[in-house]
């Protein structure tokens, strides 16, 4: 069975290997309904942004796994992927900073990327063999 953090970690593989920047998971599941983890990520310009989502659609598709809905496509400066449990953002530098998400969801669990980008772990952050 496919464990939200392991989709937030394939997520987070994804933006990491399209070089997309300032990477941040946040565990919401305690304080919200709305999912699980949430996965941010900045892109370059508005052709990085739609790589970036393209490339989560596509990896977490080669896994059999489809997003419940995307907005955002036609304008390229905010795109969300929602997989029910984890929602990815991926939003151009000046659309990042202005809605601010980190700063929403502050209360949140802040996930170590960098842990997750180097090895898979398990529901409960310990690394999986």
């Amino acid at each position: 069975m496919t464990t939200a953090l392991q989709i937030a970690t394939w997520c987070a593989k994804a933006l990491d290997g399209k070089k997309g920047q300032d990477l941040k998971v946040i565990g919401i599941r305690d304080i919200s309904i709305l999912a699980d983890y949430f996965v941010i990520a900045t892109g370059t310009s508005t052709t990085h942004v739609r790589a970036l989502a393209d490339e989560v659609e596509f990896q977490l598709r080669q896994r059999d796994i489809a997003p419940k809905n995307i907005e955002g496509h036609n304008g390229n400066n905010w795109v969300l992927l929602d997989y029910g449990n984890v929602i990815v953002h991926v939003f151009s530098n000046e659309t990042r900073s202005f809605y601010d998400l980190e700063r929403l969801w502050r209360d949140g669990e802040q996930i170590d990327v960098n842990q997750l980008i180097e090895g898979e772990q398990d529901e409960n952050g310990r690394q999986e063999p």
